[in-house]
């Protein structure tokens, strides 16, 4: 009885290749039965090759455990198929969905992606540009738009494609991102129609940080246009400590402010903590925001009123727009809107 052709599913003895050896590139083609080119176009670019060919090398690969060599696919290419982006710290959990979106974009084309945070140093960002450029990636990411000048020089003379993502305010650089600034209105605004005139802003440190200055922004823009006398502001580091340290030092003061604007969820959760060791009743005589809505958020105790950022949406544009960049092709400002998220943790101002 002759033997059937079921060569792609199980291959024959006469082609089992032994496995003491690492198998190579030629063990996959003959194999699959195809050519060393076919083969290699199979797994680098198998856009290129017919559907019933590239079936063939991936199942021979995979029955060889074979792996793609990425140097001399590189090679062949003339493209690393990488990405890097650089975040501003890793410290806030709101990047993690941005990265975990972008990366999922980007693996649709078969694009790795490097992740790195300069942590708001600009000695930082130019080491870390300079060694994804040794890196010799295809393209970079680079969240905000405030961007050290030396870094800025060494990706401009490298020609590497980047975009800007996170940011997008009007008079900003071209970003894939939202304003900062409307979203703090919408913030200061929900807490001046609940009664409150005594507002304290604990904020990042706006050096190096355009998104903490468009935020400080925001507040000032809504308050002066509501008559109201500029908020005491307080700078911090984006942390869970620096909430608490900053409840503790705005409570100091007299007259105690009625609504605490914190400029991420991190320092609200510290606010809120803190507020309960100082027995302070949150919303009753403490108002307290954040801005993020990052998953813990609303397990808070009150839970809290935020501003909901659409990460996973601006990581998968940011995810286009590089890879439109890649290709040669213009980028356009594509602004995200934000939405207010109301909860427990606001409430009128006491009387």
């Amino acid at each position: 009885m002759g033997a059937s052709d079921n060569s792609e599913e199980a291959p024959s003895k006469s082609k089992v290749v032994t496995r003491s050896r690492r198998p190579r590139l030629v063990d996959v083609a003959r194999l699959a039965g195809v050519s060393l080119g076919s083969a290699s176009r199979a797994l680098s670019a198998p856009e290129l090759v017919k559907p019933k060919t590239r079936e063939a090398v991936r199942l021979a690969a995979a029955h060889l455990s074979y792996v793609v060599d990425g140097a001399a696919r590189s090679l062949a290419l003339r493209r690393s198929l990488s990405v890097g982006v650089i975040l501003p710290t890793i410290n806030n959990p709101i990047f993690a969905d941005f990265v975990h979106a972008l990366q999922q974009r980007l693996s649709e084309d078969n694009y790795s992606l490097f992740v790195s945070a300069h942590e708001y140093s600009r000695d930082a960002e130019t080491l870390i540009v300079e060694r994804l450029l040794q890196r010799s990636v295809d393209g970079l990411v680079l969240l905000g738009t405030d961007q050290d000048r030396k870094a800025m020089g060494q990706i401009a003379r490298a020609e590497v494609p980047h975009i800007f993502a996170w940011s997008s305010e009007e008079n900003s650089r071209i970003s894939v991102g939202f304003s900062n600034r409307r979203a703090m209105q919408q913030v200061t605004q929900h807490l001046i129609q609940l009664g409150h005139r005594r507002i304290t802003l604990l904020s990042g440190h706006t050096e190096y940080n355009e998104r903490a200055r468009a935020r400080l922004d925001g507040v000032l823009d809504t308050t002066s246009l509501a008559g109201l006398d500029a908020p005491t502001t307080i700078f911090s580091e984006f942390s869970v400590e620096a909430g608490r340290h900053g409840l503790r030092e705005a409570m100091a003061k007299t007259p105690r402010p009625t609504a605490l604007i914190c400029s991420t969820d991190l320092m609200a959760a510290g606010a809120l903590s803190e507020a309960a060791i100082m027995g302070i009743k949150v919303p009753e005589e403490l108002s307290i925001t954040g801005f993020d809505n990052i998953e813990f958020s609303a397990l808070l105790t009150p839970q809290l009123t935020t501003v909901d950022v659409p990460t996973v949406e601006i990581g998968t544009a940011a995810g286009d727009a590089i890879l439109a960049a890649m290709a040669g092709k213009s980028i356009e400002r594509a602004p995200f809107p934000t939405r207010l998220v109301v909860r427990g943790s606001t409430g009128p101002a006491p009387k």
